[in-house]
């Protein structure tokens, strides 16, 4: 009877559950994607079939699948499934999950799979608590983050477990699991309809994340039936769903973004590799994403002004001002109208001719400084404000010679002119080195 009533509620609260909760995969043949990480071939696969896992970190994104890698682990092996999460969860917990773990081995030979969600927010403290237990396989842990796990989790708790990268969903992957939840049992049971331009919509707004689609599909479905209902009990399912719904549904779309972490920097790189590149489309799209995941626009201002000297130098001397320009409107204007100016700088950057000899010219002079021998400042060059300067030899002043310049070494002996300075061959840098030729083979003649 005991049995038959924990049934019953656990389905009432199945039917109560989000979209999301109710379309999980039971089997890895349900799973959408990850074919890299859970298709036949991989550890994980063998593992699962097998029986035979060991401890394992599921890396990736929100919404790509970690949470129900774990629970299909949970459904296809002979082990007990318990389940912490690091939001609330507390060293308290860790331990008294591992103490039962430890009395369900002794007594019958059970061993305990210890789910920890997030895993990322426990401290290096509590992440401790879990060595000793994923040592000596009294628990094999399942950990799940959408944080760098190199960075986020002990470098100990690493080198016992399984580090496995999930990748966001494609957009087939999302329209799949969208058709599967309108179909399915647990989910709509077939009672709406989805218009091709509000699937497409999903999928758009989902941007790789299948919680956040079901999520999407749910709400619209909610707008769709109250439509229904506004029609006096008229309409009969299946209700069509709309782009307009979807629309209303999810006003704004939120791609994924973090300030500090793995996107940051792989946005960053994007935008700072469009510029360098020559492809202001692009450069304007990376620096949206980040105005839009709310980057500090003096970050994205400093990162122009860098490239400006890093990436076109002296190919284009104006290019300097331009950052410079821009870095001061984000600091006097601020956002939402400072993004003018910065499109303004990435355009001109993206479009500006490339050299970076500024950059490998003082790379190149600090390699010699660094590891070249002492070099001498030649005598004719040192300050003359001191007794016995008399004696360092002659200084020829450029301006007292025709053109402002005259044939003499500044270099210190070892080193000759163009040993670290080369420039490209592309806009005023290569014009004023042709003209500077020109003009000393004038002289020469």
């Amino acid at each position: 009877m005991d049995t038959l009533f924990t049934e019953m509620e656990n389905a009432a609260k199945l039917a109560a559950a989000p979209l999301a909760v109710r379309m999980r995969p039971r089997t890895l043949d349900e799973l959408a994607g990850q074919q890299h990480a859970v298709g036949p071939g991989s550890w994980l696969f063998a593992a699962i079939k097998s029986d035979a896992l060991s401890s394992a970190i599921l890396f990736g994104p929100a919404g790509t699948g970690k949470t129900s890698i774990a629970h299909i682990v949970a459904e296809s092996t002979r082990a007990a499934f318990v389940e912490v999460s690091a939001i609330g969860g507390t060293v308290s917990d860790l331990r008294r999950e591992i103490a039962a773990a430890e009395k369900r081995l002794m007594v019958n030979g059970m061993r305990t799979i210890l789910f920890v969600d997030e895993i990322h927010r426990f401290n290096r403290s509590q992440q401790d608590a879990l060595l000793h237990a994923v040592e000596d396989r009294t628990v094999i842990l399942i950990g799940a983050t959408t944080e760098n796990p190199y960075f986020e989790v002990n470098s100990a708790l690493i080198s016992r477990s399984r580090v496995i990268e999930l990748r966001s969903l494609s957009d087939a992957d999302i329209a799949r699991i969208v058709q599967r939840a309108l179909a399915d049992e647990r989910g709509l049971k077939g009672e709406f309809s989805l218009d091709p331009d509000a699937l497409d919509s999903i999928v758009n707004l989902a941007g790789g994340d299948a919680r956040n689609a079901l999520t999407t599909l749910e709400l619209s479905a909610g707008l769709a039936r109250e439509q229904a209902s506004g029609q006096g009990g008229q309409a009969q399912p299946p209700f069509p769903i709309t782009a307009d719904m979807v629309s209303l549904a999810t006003p704004h779309r939120s791609l994924p973004y973090d300030k500090n972490k793995d996107m940051h920097y792989d946005v960053i790189s994007a935008f700072i590799k469009s510029m360098r590149g020559s492809d202001p489309d692009a450069a304007l799209y990376w620096l949206a994403r980040m105005i839009e995941g709310g980057e500090d626009p003096k970050f994205i201002a400093r990162r122009i002004f860098i490239l400006a000297s890093e990436d076109i130098g002296n190919a284009d001397p104006q290019a300097l001002l331009i950052a410079e320009a821009a870095f001061r409107a984000v600091e006097v204007i601020g956002l939402p109208e400072c993004r003018i100016n910065l499109a303004q700088a990435v355009t001109y950057m993206a479009l500006a001719p490339k050299s970076n000899a500024a950059e490998a010219g003082i790379d190149a002079a600090l390699a010699e400084v660094r590891r070249g021998p002492r070099r001498d400042v030649p005598s004719y060059l040192r300050d003359r404000h001191r007794p016995g300067s008399e004696e360092y030899g002659q200084y020829r002043y450029p301006h007292d010679y025709p053109g402002h310049w005259v044939d003499q070494r500044y270099l210190p002996e070892g080193l000759e002119r163009g040993c670290f300075y080369h420039p490209s061959e592309n806009g005023w840098e290569h014009y004023r080195v042709e003209a500077v030729r020109r003009d000393r083979a004038r002289r020469d003649q």
